[in-house]
């Protein structure tokens, strides 16, 4: 009896889980190119009984762009028809379907699209992607730039919506571009992105609200973040920033999948 939680429903926002049992997004080298490869792999654990199924992180924008490496993509008609392959499979076995969307920041390698990486204040990010794999010096975020990832993760979450997905990701996790934000160490800004917690958490907090808005809520929003560094840190006011980032964003997702080492 005291398994059986894990097999009630449960309400994610707007939409309802058959059961507990939620495969989180992770990578599996199937990109865009292989839909039916990747909609088999994925279906199978919807149609073993599990009640939500996420397919790996998704670039918003060329401007995340992971060549050499494998990577999936959410940037116009082709992709929405590509993952609706995996949302029908998925569907048709009762589950939801969940897709992350992603944007490398400095950690991306861009050797295709051959732009310099986006990062809050020009810091390349070492800890995940070492200096032969992408010898570009990342950009300094300005305004403008601020505004256009708000704005492709909008533009990503409606197609994803259109391709069948019912919950949707805002990645801030594992070195890539959100994270960076909430990182005092690649985060050195000086307006209303940097500097304090509550400030550095802003980015966010405005890609949850962007992405919620995009769909007119009809979607769930999950906040994928990686806690480990965090909870490291001192906070004046919570038990460490972690903390203090969890509070502050705690009306604002629909379910959070916090990674911890």
């Amino acid at each position: 009896p005291r398994y059986d939680v894990l097999f009630e429903e449960m309400k994610i926002g707007p939409k309802l889980a058959k059961n507990r049992f939620f495969q989180v997004p992770h990578a599996s080298g199937m990109t865009n190119d292989a839909p039916h490869v990747r909609a088999a792999f994925r279906s199978m654990k919807a149609e073993g009984g599990w009640g939500v199924i996420c397919t790996g992180a998704c670039s918003v924008d060329p401007s995340s762009d992971d060549t050499p490496f494998p990577f999936a993509t959410m940037w116009d008609e082709a992709d929405v028809r590509s993952h609706a392959v995996m949302t029908d499979a998925v569907h048709a076995h009762g589950a939801l379907a969940g897709i992350e969307l992603w944007h490398g920041g400095a950690a991306a390698v861009n050797r295709t699209s051959r732009v310099s990486p986006l990062s809050p204040s020009g810091v390349p990010w070492m800890a995940t992607h070492v200096g032969f794999m992408s010898a570009q010096r990342p950009k300094v975020m300005d305004a403008q730039d601020i505004r256009d990832l708000i704005r492709w993760h909008a533009d990503a979450a409606v197609m994803a919506e259109r391709a069948g997905f019912d919950i949707l990701y805002v990645y801030a996790g594992m070195g890539y571009l959100p994270y960076q934000f909430l990182l005092e160490d690649y985060n050195h800004r000086t307006d209303a992105y940097g500097g304090s917690v509550k400030n550095r958490v802003r980015l966010v907090d405005e890609l949850i609200d962007a992405v919620r808005e995009a769909t007119h809520g009809r979607c769930a929003v999950a906040l994928r973040m990686s806690m480990q560094e965090m909870r490291a840190r001192p906070s004046d006011v919570a038990e460490s920033q972690a903390h203090e980032v969890v509070g502050l964003l705690k009306d604002a997702p629909d379910l959070f999948d916090v990674k911890m080492d």
